[in-house]
């Protein structure tokens, strides 16, 4: 029997994917897996048999990730899961961005007494004119699942889209339009882009990407969309260069002080993966990752362990062991099952950085004195027996 506890609501249909073998506790305390979304974990104590956090979404800032791997405790995200609902509103903000929609609207509110409204409303409507985007430049900052389907949403727009990843997968390479035209120097979206959107992970050489030289190489006319993470972009650089009128606007989901309010600035409330679809996807990609981890010691998408996937075990056991990425581990774990008399049947070994995971299945049981062998072995983080 697995136990887990959520810090946040889970969509009842990803829940529901766990089996009678999963039993929810309100506890953290007693869980073997942790769902979350936006709960900060970083100040948490995290129990010894925590091994798996699943955060239901692909952002993992809220969650202590060295500490957990150095704790051996796996943690997932959902990469891909809220992405239409991210693009669907990236594509709605190039359009209330570009006409001044949302300052229509508040005029129309601000004259909802006038009975003459409609005959003013004629008059007035110049104040929001805007452009369309067809025929614009459109500028894609990483092509990960979210900025591939937003390059290529734009070109049915009738967009001529250029896109910027130097570590492009090889799966969203083959996902992306023929359409979206390769850069290999993100200094000329900035100089060229009418539109600039950024899909980028926030990482320490990511942060503040957007930098005060980035917005002053842009246009006068454009427009930076910023769905991704508010740090991303110099916030501060970019309200100077609105309030001068050196760009036209910066869109952003992310309500700060430094923006909301502020000239040209027009800030949302973190609605990109807000749909009903968005969270039932990652709901359900966050419990599938946790049961194939806990019931097969597989790893996929996880952000702090290299991913490793031997299918289900049909050999008498399986063990997984997550430890350092250090020269010899293989050999150490080999005498020791050699010298208890136990064959290794088949073995995977993945590295990530200062970490690695080797999955070993085993042509007979496991006994408690190679377990504790194994947990002993310098550089071993955490020893599972998955069967």
């Amino acid at each position: 029997m697995f136990q887990y506890h959520c810090l946040n609501p889970i969509a009842s249909v990803g829940l529901d994917l766990f089996s009678e073998d999963y039993k929810k506790v309100e506890d953290i305390n007693g869980a073997d897996a942790v769902l979350v979304r936006s709960a900060s974990m970083h100040e948490m104590e995290l129990p010894e048999n925590l091994c798996a956090v699943a955060r239901a979404g692909a952002g993992v800032n809220n969650i202590p990730l060295d500490k957990c791997a150095e704790k051996g405790i796996v943690v997932f995200n959902t990469p891909g899961a809220n992405a239409n609902g991210v693009k669907e509103l990236v594509i709605a903000a190039m359009l209330y961005a570009s006409r001044d929609i949302v300052g229509g609207i508040e005029w129309c509110v601000a004259n909802k007494d006038d009975e003459a409204i409609a005959k003013t409303a004629e008059k007035e409507k110049k104040n929001f004119a805007g452009t369309e985007i067809a025929g614009k430049k459109l500028g894609v900052i990483g092509l990960g699942a979210i900025g591939v389907l937003v390059a290529n949403a734009a070109t049915h727009l009738g967009m001529e889209v250029y896109g910027y990843d130097p570590y492009i997968s090889v799966n969203a390479a083959w996902s992306l339009s023929r359409s979206v035209k390769h850069i290999s120097n993100v200094e000329d979206i900035y100089r060229d882009c009418d539109y600039i959107t950024i899909h980028v992970p926030l990482l320490e050489n990511t942060k503040k990407m957007i930098s005060a030289k980035a917005i002053g190489m842009m246009k006068q006319s454009a427009i930076v969309l910023n769905f991704a993470r508010d740090l991303l972009v110099d916030e501060e650089a970019m309200v100077q260069a609105l309030a001068e009128d050196k760009i036209k606007a910066y869109v952003s989901d992310f309500a700060n002080p430094t923006t909301v309010g502020k000239k040209g600035c027009i800030i949302t409330p973190h609605l990109g993966a807000s749909t009903a679809e968005s969270e039932d996807n990652c709901a359900m990609m966050a419990v599938r990752e946790i049961r194939d981890y806990m019931e097969n010691g597989n790893i996929v998408h996880s952000v702090n362990f290299p991913d490793c996937s031997m299918g289900a075990c049909t050999t008498a056991g399986r063990i997984g062991i997550l430890h350092r990425n250090v020269s010899g581990m293989i050999s150490q774990y080999a005498t020791i099952f050699g010298e208890a008399g136990i064959n290794i049947a088949g073995m995977a070994n993945t590295s990530k950085g200062e970490y690695a995971y080797a999955l070993l299945d085993i042509d007979s049981p496991i006994t408690d004195e190679v377990l504790k062998k194994l947990e002993q072995t310098e550089g071993v983080l955490r020893v599972r027996k998955v069967k």
